[in-house]
């Protein structure tokens, strides 16, 4: 069974999209995406340097598009449904797998991360704030100190890290007096996301995300906020456009449980794992708690020989749609209808 993952905020570096315009079509590909996103891509990917990336406005949609890039060169014009079993994305990555799993399409992904990009960006600038991930330690002790610390619980990626986010003085608090058998490291992100310091940002997206053109997800696609898949409704065995496009905005001041989105990719059954550029984190957190699942992180065309092994060993005949479960006759008060 595969699983195909998007990584979020931080995974880029600069100069990462370089390599990729040596495929055929991607510079095209990339400079339509940059007029979705009003941001030059194709400049951020190849030339600007790290501080300029590292802006959340450019940052977010050049995560997305790099993602996208990578998973049309993956699958050589094959539907993600017809291949892929699950997808899943990590905060920014979300927008990704959306696109993966048909909701958005990929000049519609890049345009809505753009608009959450301009309005986390806006909402981080208006108090100094930051993130900081905390490795290692006891789960409950390391909640204690960041909670001890004044900062929220952001990210819970599993595998022993947890990212701590909030204001500048309280990052310093807990740098200083860590949890015990835990590093504090601090991140290259311009804001505390997923927390309450993002409400402006969450009011604003959400207004532009209700009215986003979507459609009814293609295969299985794990929420952030509870890691579980979008519930079924009539006609839509993978759930509805709309409480997607609902729960992406409601993300931007939730904490990411990656390590639920883990622990159902196991249960599951997912037995393959690949990883979109710009790869890494997450195949990392997989190797340490999702023992057993063969991962492949496609940082680089170099790795796409790798990934479709992996795919054909992994993936199934028909992909998602031939394990899709039946839609119920009519809704319930538990699902959505719309």
């Amino acid at each position: 069974m595969l699983a195909i993952v998007c990584p979020g905020q931080g995974s880029q570096s600069p100069g990462f999209l370089t390599p990729w315009l040596d495929l055929p079509g991607v510079r095209d590909q990339l400079q339509e995406l940059s007029g979705a996103a009003e941001v030059d891509l194709l400049r951020h990917g190849t030339e600007s340097d790290a501080d300029t990336i590292r802006d959340t406005a450019v940052a977010q949609p050049l995560i997305v598009a790099a993602s996208l890039v990578a998973l049309r060169a993956l699958l050589e014009g094959r539907a993600p449904e017809d291949v892929a079993q699950v997808t899943a994305g990590h905060s920014v990555g979300e927008l990704a797998a959306a696109a993966v799993a048909g909701v958005l399409t990929d000049v519609g992904a890049v345009g809505l991360v753009s608009h959450r990009a301009r309005a986390m960006a806006e909402a981080a600038a208006a108090e100094p704030t930051g993130m900081s991930a905390v490795v290692g330690g006891e789960p409950e002790a390391v909640l204690a100190a960041i909670e001890a610390a004044g900062l929220h619980p952001a990210n819970v990626n599993g595998g022993g890290q947890v990212v701590a986010a909030g204001s500048i003085e309280g990052l310093a608090a807990l740098a200083e007096a860590p949890p015990a058998r835990a590093r504090v490291i601090p991140l290259q992100v311009a804001g505390a996301f997923h927390t309450p310091y993002m409400r402006p940002a969450h009011a604003r997206f959400a207004a532009v995300a209700a009215g986003w053109p979507a459609a009814d997800p293609r295969l299985p696609l794990l929420s952030d906020a509870d890691g579980a898949p979008y519930p079924a409704g009539p006609d839509a065995p993978f759930g509805r456009a709309a409480e997607v496009l609902a729960r992406l905005a409601d993300q931007v001041v939730a904490p990411v449980r990656w390590d639920l989105c883990q622990e159902t990719l196991l249960a599951q059954g997912v037995t393959g794992l690949v990883e979109l550029a710009p790869a890494g984190v997450l195949t990392g957190l997989a190797r340490r708690t999702m023992r057993g699942v063969e991962t492949v992180a496609v940082s680089s065309p170099a790795d796409l020989e790798a990934a479709r092994d992996l795919v054909a060993r992994h993936g199934t005949p028909g992909g998602a749609s031939a394990t899709a479960p039946d839609a119920p006759a009519s809704p319930t008060a538990e699902e959505p209808s719309a």
